[in-house]
This record gives C-alpha cells, structure tokens and sequence, in this order.
C-alpha cells in the first residue's frame, strides 16, 4: 500500500473535495443534522474501507437512502421531537443485519445484476451529477451548502427535469451571478488544462491535480472579489459548521435513544435500511470493479460486513447510513487512485478538515465544486459509451436506456435500476424460451495441467458467478482449453469476464487455448475482437 502514496494521496485529495459537498448535501436532503452527514463520511473513509477487501471502492453517506432517511426520522417523531435519536438506533440495527447478511454470504446477488444495467447506471448518475450542478455553477442556486443529492424526486412533477428547465430560463433571463460563473468557468478551464495537457509535459502535473489547484484558485478568486460586483455571497459557497469552542464540537455528535429499541417502526426502518444500503453497495460494488483498470474483484461478503461496522459506529456517534458511493468511487479511479489508502486518507482529510479548518472551507466557492463534479459526471456519461452499447445490439441496448431515462428524467437512483432490470430479464427471458444456458466443466488432466471447459449453445449473465467460481479456482500454471463451437449466444457480460481472465491468465503463467468452429486459437488479445470476428 505504501508504495502507491504518490498516487493515492494525490486521488484522496480529489476525493475529498467531492466528498465534502456530498456529505452536507445528503445530510440537508436527508433532513438530518449537517454534521451527521459528515461524520458518515469521515467513518466510511476510515473505518469502512480498512475492513474492505476493495481496493479503489469509497463509502460515504447514501444517496439512495436520503428519501428513506427524511421520511424515518418523520415517522419517528421529528428533528426537534427526538426522532433523529431514534433513528440512530435504526442504522446501529442495521448494520448488525448487514454482517449478518454478509456471514450468510447473501453478498453473491450482486452477480445477477446484468453488464447493461450496472452501465447504465453509471451513466444515469454521471447524467444526474451534470444536471443538478447547473444551478450551481452559475451561482443560482438557493441552498447554502449545495443539494449534491440524487433525491427531492416528485412523481407528477419529474424533478429534474424541471429544475433543468428552470435552470435554464434562469439562464436565458439573465438571472446568474457573474461571480460564480466567472470562477466556475476560470475552475473548468483548469481542469481541462491538467487533464488534457499538463498532466502529459510533466510528473508535477501527476502528483499536483488539478482539482486541488482549482478550489485554491476559486478561495483566492472570493477573497480577492470580496465586496466587488464579482464578489460571491454566502449562499455561493461551501457551508460547514464552525464550533467555537471543545463543548461546541461535541454538542454536533448524537446518540442513540436505545430506549426505543422495541418501537416496531424501528425495525421496519432498520430493516429498510439494511436492504437497501446492501443493494446500492452491491451494485456500487460491481460498477466499480468494472471501471477498475487493474480488473480486482471485490468480495463482497465482505464488503457487507465492513458496511455493517460502519454503520453501526456512524450510528452510534451520530451519522448517516454509509454505502459504497459510485461517485466517489469514480472519482478516486479517475484521479489514479490504486489502494484503499486514498479512500482512507480521505476520510482523515474529512475530519482534519472539520476540526482544524471549517473557516477555510467556507470559502470554497460552490461553482468550483460543481465544475469539478462536471467533469466526474462526463466521464461516467461519455457519448462514445452510448456508442458502445447500441452497436452492441438491442438486446444490451435495452436495459441500458431503461436504467438511463428513469434515472435522467426522475432523479431516483434505485427506479433506473429497477426497470432495466425488469427489461434485462425480459431478454435473458426470451432468449432462454428459445435455448437452454448453462456452462459444464468437461474434466480436469491433472498430469498435463489441462481443464477442458465446455460452454453451451445459450449462456447469459445468471452464469456468471459459475464461470468467475470456475475461473478463479483454476490453478496456476495450467493450461484452459475452452470450447465455443456449439455455442450460439453468449451474453456480453460473459465476453467481459473472459476478457478480464485474460489480463489475470498472464500474471498466473495459466495458457488459453480457445476452440471455435474457425478453429483454435491460443491466448487470444482480444476475447471481443475474437467472438466478433467468429460471427462474421
């Protein structure tokens, strides 16, 4: 771990300047105490992700569960009437149901999500992050620590579709400050500048990132302009409390009214949370390892335990529910993080930052965040991946524009997933009522290190976890003799997996040798180049 610091606290750094606007923008949305939103934050950070067998994941209050959370702590009796300390004891509870679901090892569901709709995901989120830092950017937007959150969805009203329309008659009006637009603009530039050339003339350019320079620049910008007709108003930047005393500071943690721990409506809530932090983790999880340029499979049993302690512990001291964040998660990917260190060192800038320096961060202009948070979002919601999967065919195009629109055009994270889902299984459906699906292993020569595995005429993604089983228990220096010649549809999230076995074969000195009705072909570069071609 130590060895990739010069990688690692450079990405923890980028990560810690989107985390921070996340956390108070979950916590608002959440309805929840400020601080409760940074505490999960700095506990998914440390806590989380040293028990997590994840190298590059990064955990942090859950978006999915905002709604969840607002209307929790309502039905427990309110903010101001003692219900937010019953609802702590509904995210301790839960999170004694998340290790249990992990020592049970119900962490497998994770895959039995299909390829199309972990994509789409991902690309509903990236549009989402764009959408709602419109407003921001150009400093129009009403709330002083920023709605960073995916939540706030009305049904009869499309949410973000009509804060996007909002946004932009505002902007056609006239109606933007000039200050936060200017500073928003100046931060874009910068990050393009760093990524597109400075990052390739010089090392410097690696280790110093430009989402750092960017929020410095945007600090100097509102000192500078203070009282000037660029000058930014309190409403324009970033909003942490600022204790002025050591009684102060402790007086932002709560605690749990164990007293109510036999209110059945704490159960329900501790179970909702425990389902459905799980299954946002989950899927969290699987995008992540696919976006992971090094190809590590998380355990996510385990990863279910160590969200489990963290959410016992951000319950107990006063925090959110913690999930795996994709967006973070993406961040630190994006910016060459390569261990959980950054994610650890994340969470310990989290907390210095809130003890040593709110002042300063106070003085972060929102519009700078919301640029940093443009350039995440567009790299999760790239065009050429729209590209990708239409030229991929409709049976992957499908679920993957039914887990995008919903999401784009309501906001609700877990809706997108939900309907391509629903739309996945409808093609695993129809292709299975036309074929059978399975994968045999044939045998195993044990003298000459060759395993013979055969794969059927139909195999799809309720394979998957079979083929990673089998394909993981290969030993090493053996030989895979892999037989495609009967097989007449072989899902894409399959391709995928052969084609990430091929990075790991290498490293584990294993040698493929692929049988096709062309022929064979020994270790090939490209399992997709491959399969095209044999359909041609």
């Amino acid at each position: 771990m130590f060895k990739t610091l010069k990688n690692d606290i450079p990405a923890s750094i980028v990560v810690f300047f989107v985390a921070l606007p996340l956390c108070l923008g979950i916590a608002l949305a959440s309805g929840a105490p400020l601080f409760s939103g940074l505490i999960a934050g700095i506990i998914g950070g440390i806590v989380v992700a040293s028990i997590s067998g994840s190298t590059i994941g990064v955990s942090g209050p859950a978006a999915g569960l905002a709604a969840i959370v607002a209307t929790a702590i309502i039905t427990l009796g309110g903010l101001d009437n003692g219900g937010f300390e019953k609802f702590l004891v509904a995210v301790v509870l839960g999170g004694i149901i998340q290790i249990l679901l992990g020592f049970a090892k119900a962490g497998i569901i994770a895959y039995f999500f299909p390829s199309s709709v972990i994509k789409g995901m991902l690309t509903g989120i990236g549009i989402i992050i764009i959408l709602k830092q419109i407003p921001y950017f150009f400093g129009m937007g009403n709330n002083p620590t920023g709605n960073f959150s995916f939540l706030d969805v009305k049904w009869e009203g499309f949410k973000l579709v009509s804060d996007l329309l909002n946004s932009l008659n505002a902007l056609l009006s006239g109606n933007i400050s000039m200050g936060a637009t200017t500073i928003g603009v100046i931060g874009l530039g910068i990050l393009l500048l760093w990524a597109n050339i400075l990052s390739k003339k010089a090392k410097i350019f690696q280790l110093i990132q430009g989402p750092l320079i960017a929020v410095i620049i945007g600090i100097f910008f509102y000192i500078i302009t203070k009282g000037d007709t660029l000058g930014l108003i309190e409403s324009q930047l970033v909003s942490v409390p600022v204790p002025d005393s050591f009684d102060n500071f402790k007086g932002q943690f709560s605690f749990p009214n164990f007293s109510a721990i036999g209110d059945k409506d704490v159960w329900v809530i501790a179970f909702t949370i425990a389902i459905v932090a799980s299954l946002e983790t989950l899927l969290c999880v699987e995008a992540t390892d696919k976006l992971d340029p090094n190809k590590n499979v998380t355990p996510t049993n385990r990863e279910l335990i160590a969200q489990g302690t963290g959410n016992i512990i951000s319950g107990l001291i006063g925090g959110l529910p913690i999930t795996q964040v994709i967006v973070r998660s993406s961040a630190n990917i994006q910016s060459g993080g390569r261990t959980k260190a950054s994610a650890i060192i994340h969470g310990f800038f989290l907390l210095i930052s809130v003890i040593l320096i709110p002042t300063l961060l106070n003085k972060i202009p929102l519009s700078v965040l919301a640029a940093i948070l443009f350039v995440v979002g567009f790299k999760l919601a790239k065009p050429s991946t729209f590209k990708t999967m239409f030229s991929l065919g409709w049976k992957q195009w499908l679920p993957f524009m039914a887990t995008v629109l919903p999401m784009a055009i309501t906001g609700d994270l877990l809706l997108g997933v939900g309907l391509g889902l629903v739309f996945g299984i409808f093609v695993i459906l129809l292709k299975s009522f036309q074929n059978s699906h399975f994968l045999h292993k044939e045998g195993e020569n044990i003298a000459d290190g060759i395993i013979k595995m055969t794969l059927a005429e139909e195999v799809t993604f309720f394979n998957k976890a079979a083929i990673l089983k089998e394909l993981d228990n290969l030993p090493e220096n053996s030989i895979l003799e892999l037989d495609v010649s009967k097989t007449k549809y072989l899902d894409n999230d399959i391709i995928e997996i052969l084609e990430d076995f091929a990075v790991k074969a290498k490293e584990r000195c294993i040698n493929i040798k692929v049988f096709s009705e062309r022929g064979k072909i020994e270790n090939p570069d490209s399992f997709i180049e491959f399969f095209n071609l044999a359909k041609k």
